[in-house]
């Protein structure tokens, strides 16, 4: 197979200094976007130029000499603390109050490298030997106090600030929008990592062209898919999620295991796919469990690990001659990885493990290092290295080219909230439109819940009946608004991970993601109040007309946006959609109880009235009987019906007349049949609703779903981090 980047089959290949080796195979190292532009699977030197769609990026140079990265990291150390469980502390002579001991489990031990740009590394190894581990190392997935060892750029500290911008991560899951086309999927990541200066139409040019680089021009209508709906197959999915990684033309990319679950086929289209990658100027970095002989011939590099240790590292040209000076020569025709991996499972399970064979390679290393007379240099520092990169178009999320700062070249973000927002909104809404059975299924609970309590409650007269009628038919209305909302708990839950990824390389801002995700969830809300108020407010008979209705909307709405903005704050907290169903039913329940339905708030035990008011149903139940009872003039209650509800209710109403009689003379006022005894006003008194009136009961509430919606930001801020500790 024809290689791009020549191989020396000399053991000290890896010490040739690094310009000087570059200079002698190519002198001129397409970009991605210029190899974007090649179809074939080999790519020359001498193509010089640029796509079109990325001219609006780049500067013509005279001399496009390649441009060197070498990442370098040396005594990579990590490490976690595993508590010991003791279910039977008697049994094994340990007092119960004695604290667990823990023992220390060494993920990582002294592991040394480095990956240049124009090469692929793998890092192999059994399952369990640091594989994933190390690749979240370099990509700074791991928290920095529990990550000893240093990491270089060309020779200089690699802050993570810095590499978060520069760099771009693939996780081993396919974490993507299943209704989105993979047309779409990549459009929306260019709109996410390409800057707004560049136009819609080149943006939309790089994509088509991404589509080509990736094989993937007869799927670019088709959806993801997922197992309920047909999509792309396996080895496409992989392909667009590096696809959507890489869209920014990336210096570094990193990926965990990216062919892991394809066929031998898919996965040499995937590794085929990376180099051309590296070859565009990038280093790629991946972990792969178990390479065929076609995969092996696209690699540069290798490291192989057994628990968290270095047991060979240098390139796949030189296994033999390490195998064999090991004293385990690797027999002709037989794959010298899978030769490797057995020889490293077979001393696992010797007495000393595979202690010699880690030994052995420091020795060999130092030997072959010490046979090279010409230490690696670096001809371009840092700041030299990114400048002239992002002349040559990399680095095209808005990309500057002041060497003064290598940091300050590249923008934390690659466009202003506003630009985050709308594309994080369309996107959602596209995904949404394309799943109507899930809104159906919404609207149909809240339209057979709105139905049933129409005709529950069909035309409430005002007697004293009707007026507890009323007010239970209050309390549930306002309950259901709530619950319906649980909906919402596994948007975010099935969202989380796609979330955690796109703003681990700043692809866009926490706080573009959660005001978008409240504003794509207001147009549902709006038509699910305007369907059951309209449902409910005639059928039911209740007071106010146009006006009462108007006010009886506001209240279902403000409802559904707290009950959603409370859900959706859970969801960022609780990881798992069962568990956070049970929380979200228990604490909807427990806003009832406080509600001041059951019990008024002057009979609620002090050590609970707290609760009353946190209760989000308190609020809108308040603001609706408000509406309900808001004329002073209106009578519920006239003499004669005071024995309703009673003993004395079926007694013949001439016996109730001069029960009133018996009654006003005793009380020295006149009450006769027709005397209003109570109105709506004495109604809210009766119920415990003097502290606030009917507007400021909604301003609480919708001001309660602010809050959440704040709590959700938080949640997302601190709890997304996606870092081991």
């Amino acid at each position: 197979m024809t290689r791009i980047v020549g191989q020396n089959l000399s053991p000290v290949r890896d010490c040739v200094p690094l310009y000087d080796r570059r200079q002698m195979v190519e002198m001129s190292s397409p970009t991605f976007a210029q190899l974007l532009n090649n179809d074939g699977d080999h790519v020359t030197g001498d193509e010089t130029e640029t796509n079109s769609v990325h001219q609006v990026l780049t500067m013509e140079l005279p001399v496009q000499q390649s441009i060197p990265f070498v990442l370098s990291f040396s005594n990579l150390t990590y490490s976690v603390r595993v508590r010991r469980k003791n279910i039977f502390p008697a049994i094994s002579g340990r007092r119960a109050d004695e604290p667990r001991s823990t023992r220390t489990k060494v993920l990582l031990n002294d592991i040394s490298g480095e990956a240049r740009d124009g090469e692929l590394l793998a890092v192999l190894g059994v399952s369990g030997s640091g594989k994933s581990t190390l690749i979240d190392a370099l990509a700074n997935r791991i928290a920095k106090e529990s990550l000893k060892g240093e990491m270089k750029l060309n020779g200089e500290p690699l802050h993570s600030k810095l590499l978060k911008v520069i760099s771009a991560y693939v996780m081993q899951d396919d974490l993507l929008y299943q209704m989105l086309t993979v047309e779409e999927t990549l459009m929306f990541s260019a709109e996410f990592r390409l800057p707004r200066t560049l136009s819609k139409s080149k943006k939309k040019g790089r994509v088509q062209a991404l589509i080509d680089q990736l094989g993937l021009r007869n799927a670019a209508k088709t959806i993801i898919g997922d197992e309920g709906h047909r999509g792309v197959s396996g080895g496409e999915r992989r392909r667009v999620s590096i696809g959507i990684d890489i869209i920014h033309d990336p210096i570094i990319l990193f990926l965990d295991e990216p062919t892991s679950g394809l066929d031998s086929t898919s996965a040499f289209m995937v590794v085929k796919v990376l180099q051309r990658i590296a070859q565009s100027g990038s280093i790629v970095i991946m972990s792969i469990h178990q390479p065929s002989y076609r995969i092996l011939g696209l690699l540069d590099r290798l490291i192989f690990l057994s628990h968290g240790q270095t047991v060979y590292s240098g390139s796949p040209l030189n296994l033999p001659q390490f195998f064999a000076d090991f004293g385990h020569p690797i027999p002709e025709n037989e794959n010298r990885t899978e030769f490797a991996l057995d020889l490293i499972r077979e001393l696992k399970g010797s007495p000393d493990g595979t202690s010699s064979l880690v030994e052995f390679n420091r020795n060999w290393k130092d030997i072959n290092r010490n046979s090279a007379t010409t230490p690696t240099r670096y001809d371009l520092s840092l700041k030299e290295a990114i400048s002239a990169s992002i002349s040559r178009g990399k680095l095209v999320s808005g990309a500057t080219n002041d060497a003064a700062n290598p940091t300050s070249m590249v923008p934390t973000f690659a466009n202003p909230i506003w630009t985050e927002m709308a594309v994080l909104s369309k996107r959602s809404f596209t995904n949404s439109w394309r799943m109507p059975e899930i809104f159906a299924v919404r609207f149909g609970a809240v339209m057979v819940t709105g139905f049933i309590l129409a005709t529950m409650f069909w035309r409430l007269d005002d007697s004293p009946r009707g007026v507890r009628e009323r007010i239970g038919f209050f309390a549930f209305a306002m309950s259901t608004t709530y619950y319906t909302c649980a909906e919402a708990l596994p948007v975010f839950i099935h969202e989380r991970f796609i979330f955690m990824r796109e703003t681990a390389y700043n692809a866009y801002r926490r706080s573009s993601y959660s005001l978008s995700h409240a504003l794509v969830s207001i147009p549902a809300l709006i038509f699910l109040s305007i369907s059951f108020a309209a449902l409910t407010f005639w059928a039911v008979g209740l007071d106010g007309g146009a006006s009462g209705f108007l006010f009886y909307l506001y209240v279902v709405l403000a409802s559904f946006w707290a009950g959603n903005s409370f859900v959706t704050f859970l969801s960022g907290v609780i990881p798992h959609v069962m568990i956070g169903y049970v929380i979200v039913v228990a604490i909807f329940a427990y806003y009832l109880l406080f509600s001041g339905f059951f019990l008024n708030r002057d009979r609620i035990p002090s050590y609970w009235v707290w609760f009353h008011y946190l209760s989000l149903v308190k609020y809108p139940y308040e603001a609706v009987l408000q509406n309900e009872f808001k004329d002073p003039t209106k009578c519920f209650v006239r003499g004669i019906q005071l024995f309703d509800n009673s003993p004395l209710g079926d007694v013949p109403i001439s016996l109730k007349e001069k029960l009133l009689d018996s009654i006003s003379k005793t009380l020295n006022v006149r009450i006769t049949s027709s005397t209003c005894v109570m109105t709506g006003a004495d109604i809210l008194v009766q119920q415990g609703i003097t502290q606030l009136n009917k507007w400021n009961c909604l301003w609480v509430t919708i001001a309660w779903g602010f809050f959440f919606r704040i709590l959700f930001y938080f949640s997302l801020l601190l709890g997304s981090k996606n870092k081991r500790r």
